[in-house]
């Protein structure tokens, strides 16, 4: 599977951003997709998931209420809505899939390359 992530970039305190990942190839054994961001200096932390079917959306407590994930089954890309940014959602965003319903980032098998989301206050 490779995925393909794009969208960030650099946004105010209070504004939005929406992120992309495009997934193609051997698609067809994937049961999550997520998406992680790790800030400097940070562990890479869960941010939100969904199953490949796009149903059961799970989110962080950390973004909850502000951001979004969902999916474009006829273009095989999930997105990540993101409103009301706060200088913490500062970090590379990056997405991935797997075959176990997890929101630990080592049993994710796939990743996209990471775009990167800067907030300034």
């Amino acid at each position: 599977v490779q995925l393909q992530a794009s969208g960030g970039g650099l946004v105010q305190a209070g504004g939005s951003l929406r992120l992309s990942c495009a997934a193609s190839g051997r698609t067809f054994s994937t049961l999550v997709m997520g998406w992680f961001r790790q800030a400097p200096g940070k562990d890479r932390e869960f941010v939100a998931r969904m199953l490949w079917s796009g149903s059961s959306p799970d989110h962080s407590e950390s973004v909850k209420g502000r951001f979004t994930i969902s999916r474009d089954n006829a273009k095989n890309t999930v997105y990540l809505q993101m409103n009301n940014l706060r200088p913490e959602d500062t970090a590379v965003y990056y997405c991935a899939t797997g075959r176990i319903l997890s929101i630990t980032p080592t049993l994710y098998e796939n990743w996209g390359q990471g775009t990167l989301v800067t907030v300034s206050s």
